[in-house]
């Protein structure tokens, strides 16, 4: 929707993304980080087309700020799935070594692995019809769910 200048749909699927969230702390995680990459994407050059910059069609979920960036920089979008998959992968893989603690080659080695998935993740993702878009994670959710309304947390997600 960037692509072909329909800032209508692309917002669209901003709130649809935002509406997937699982729990209120993954929703706060994705706006925070919506945010920031959006004000580097301003910082950078190319900031949202208004009237994207402000009003009620912010925040942006992180997919979304990252897909104008993609468009922004014309990163075609196999590419662009892949490199927001590898950056998924990466803070995934970041937290396990630091949770576990799982140790820095042992990280290094998880990451390989992920990464060995990545081209048949990213064919699949842009063989994926609009219709069938979305996430089912009821575990995750649950565990979410939990997280936010524990005493102490490791992370602020």
């Amino acid at each position: 929707a960037w692509r072909r200048g329909d800032t209508a749909a692309a917002l669209a699927w901003n709130r649809e993304l935002l509406a997937m969230r699982e729990c209120a702390e993954s929703l706060r995680e994705d706006r925070i980080k919506g945010q920031a990459l959006a004000r580097l994407a301003r910082d950078l050059g190319c900031a949202l087309p208004p009237p994207a910059e402000a009003g009620p069609l912010t925040p942006l979920s992180y997919a979304a700020a990252f897909s104008w960036l993609s468009v922004c920089w014309n990163i075609g979008a196999r590419d662009a799935v892949a490199g927001y998959l590898w950056s998924w992968c990466e803070g995934q893989v970041a937290a396990a070594v630091k949770l576990i603690p799982l140790g820095q080659t042992a990280g290094q080695r998880l990451f390989r692995a992920l990464g060995d998935a990545v081209p048949a993740r990213v064919a699949r993702a842009l063989d994926c019809g609009d219709d069938r878009l979305g996430m089912t994670a009821p575990g995750l959710g649950l565990a979410g769910a939990l997280h936010e309304t524990q005493h102490t947390r490791l992370f602020r997600s």
